[in-house]
C-alpha cells in the first residue's frame, strides 16, 4: 500500500456475490417449504419477430456404429445377507402450514 494500490479489490465484490447467492438460495428454500406463495397477476407476452431466410443447405453425414449384442449368462456370486429389526425410537417432528 505504499504506492496507494489496494491488493484486496476483489474481496468486496466476492463478499457481495456470496451474500447474493445465499439470499437467492434462502428464497428458493423458503418457497419450496411453502413459507410464501406467488400468484401471477398479469400474463407476459413475447415480442413479435420476423425472420427471413433464403437458400442454405444442411450438412449430411454417414455414420457407422459398432454392433452391440446384449444378453445374460448364469454366474455364481457371493451375495451378502442383511437383516433388519423393528425398534421404537423418538424422531423430531416439524409442522409447517403453507402460506395462502
Amino acid at each position: 500500500m505504499a504506492n496507494g494500490t489496494n491488493n484486496n479489490s476483489g474481496s468486496g465484490s466476492r463478499t457481495i456475490l456470496v451474500i447474493l447467492i445465499l439470499a437467492v438460495l434462502a428464497a428458493i428454500v423458503a418457497y419450496a417449504l411453502g413459507l410464501f406463495n406467488i400468484d401471477q397477476t398479469k400474463k407476459g407476452a413475447l415480442p413479435s419477430v420476423k425472420v427471413e431466410a433464403n437458400g442454405g443447405q444442411l450438412p449430411s453425414f454417414d455414420v457407422n456404429t459398432a454392433d452391440i449384442k446384449m444378453g445374460t449368462s448364469n454366474t455364481t456370486v457371493d451375495v451378502p445377507v442383511v437383516a433388519t429389526k423393528k425398534e421404537v425410537v423418538q424422531v423430531p417432528v416439524i409442522k409447517v402450514e403453507k402460506a395462502k
